[in-house]
């Protein structure tokens, strides 16, 4: 029992998160080194103390600790914002259990939490620099949002023309637009592009990436929180308000958790929205375009994807076009030269028949990020093979041949050294190669040792 008691609180001060518990009267009976960190506290002056005398800000209904510890119901990823003893004000997510005795009674409760404080004041930061730029300050509306255009996305290939072709067409109404691609293959120009396209070109664009905020921040930012709905939140709209008459850019919608799906599905169907909290609904205007890498009948729920695949648009691989490469690389460079100060002109045939050979896992990014690479090696004239990246060298079918490769030619030099009783010369002439290079080879492969413990095994087999 010592060893257990002792090995649970190994675990539990090493842990990553902050670890609180209570007793059913609110006295803590646990405190951990990471929780004390994440309040600005030291653990003896929590210890043995009640959670509302270190944490006056708080009170029974506001404390997630005391609602478990006297209802026995566990709270799950809940926000809570408060301000210890000091004035300092900590942004946590919390996960609350009930800690029952061996005979069912409940001794108290048990909180692990996540500091977000830095997280959370960021966004709320940049929710109130996108307010003020779209409604205190309408000349700087320009200088963020949609950049791109059509005409930006760079390609000639049948291919591509036609995803273009469809978006150029569907920018004209307010239909949910569902952008599916691997990572690199351009979604957000596109996505800008269908909004500058549109009537809402002068009206926001407002841009977010799901998989960037923890789920317990994205239902806030995305609809807005009104005072009180959880501690220490304050009125603030959401980026659907801000981007009311215009275009709500949600980049890799996958990562939304899928209850928060629903509620987004509940927007789009009605035009309507509640902030966190609220008890009224507010009509909004926005109209809607996702994009994601992942299968969006995976990821997301059936209802919503059904909802958002009105128009839906595939962009193709770089591999599936690679008639474009040359224009693209001729961008880039023109992009690079004049970033980094080189005079860099094209790039010779050998080389651009080794860019074509390239599945181009990262697409147009992976692209891109070759060429500055190159750059970076060649200030002028034109780029060769030897200025292309070190895998380039190496074809994907090399990678997977090389393997059986070796082991063929490992058999051959074998078979001839065995042949001819380990004489490296004429084993040379039966393989029409250098002694020099069966020599390395050998070494390679081993040769000697594997002579050795074959010498070595029939000893033992003769005893």
């Amino acid at each position: 029992m010592q060893l257990e008691h002792a090995l649970l609180e190994v675990v539990l001060s090493h842990s990553n998160e902050g670890i609180h518990m209570v007793d059913t009267s609110g006295i803590t009976m646990y405190y951990n080194r990471t929780a004390a960190t994440m309040d600005g506290l030291e653990p003896a002056e929590v210890l043995g103390k009640h959670v509302l005398e270190v944490f006056p800000s708080l009170d029974k209904g506001t404390s997630t600790l005391l609602k478990v510890a006297h209802t026995g119901k566990p709270i799950v990823d809940q926000q809570q914002v408060y301000t210890n003893v000091k004035g300092v004000e900590i942004s946590s997510v919390n996960t609350t259990l009930p800690i029952f005795g061996q005979e069912g009674g409940l001794l108290g409760a048990v909180e692990v939490a996540r500091d977000i404080s830095g997280v959370r004041k960021l966004a709320e930061q940049i929710i109130d620099l996108r307010r003020r730029l779209h409604s205190e300050d309408p000349a700087a509306k320009g200088e963020q949002g949609a950049r791109y255009h059509f005409r930006d996305i760079i390609g000639e290939s049948l291919v591509l023309r036609e995803v273009l072709a469809r978006g150029a067409l569907a920018a004209h109404n307010a239909s949910p637009v569902m952008v599916v691609g691997e990572t690199g293959t351009g979604k957000e120009l596109l996505v800008q592009s269908i909004h500058n396209e549109s009537m809402r070109r002068n009206r926001p664009f407002i841009a977010q990436n799901c998989a960037a905020l923890p789920e317990s921040l994205l239902d806030a930012i995305l609809f807005g929180s009104v005072r009180g709905s959880f501690t220490g939140a304050q009125d603030r709209p959401g980026l659907f308000e801000l981007a009311n008459g215009g275009t709500l850019f949600l980049d890799e919608l996958n990562a939304m958790p899928f209850q928060l799906q629903a509620k987004l599905l509940r927007a789009l169907e009605t035009g309507e929205l509640r902030r966190l909290g609220d008890v009224r609904s507010r009509k909004v205007d926005v109209r809607i375009i996702v994009a994601m890498s992942a299968d969006p009948q995976q990821a997301l729920r059936p209802d919503l994807y059904y909802r958002l695949n009105v128009v839906a648009l595939e962009l193709p691989p770089l591999r599936l076009r690679k008639a474009d490469i040359p224009l693209l690389c001729k961008h880039f460079l023109n992009r690079y030269n004049s970033r980094i100060g080189t005079r860099v002109q094209g790039v010779t045939p050998q080389a651009e028949k080794m860019l074509a050979a390239w599945p181009w896992p990262g697409n147009i990014r992976e692209l891109s990020n070759c060429i500055e690479s190159c750059l970076n090696f060649r200030s002028e004239g034109l780029i060769e093979p030897a200025d292309l990246p070190e895998h380039f060298h190496k074809s994907p079918a090399e990678k997977l041949l090389r393997p059986e490769l070796n082991r063929l030619e490992k058999d051959m030099i074998f078979k001839a050294m065995n042949r001819t009783e380990g004489n490296t010369s004429k084993a040379s002439d039966i393989l029409g190669i250098p002694r020099q290079t069966l020599q390395r080879k050998l070494r390679k492969y081993k040769w000697h040792e594997t002579c050795i413990n074959n010498e070595q095994e029939k000893k033992q087999e003769g005893k």
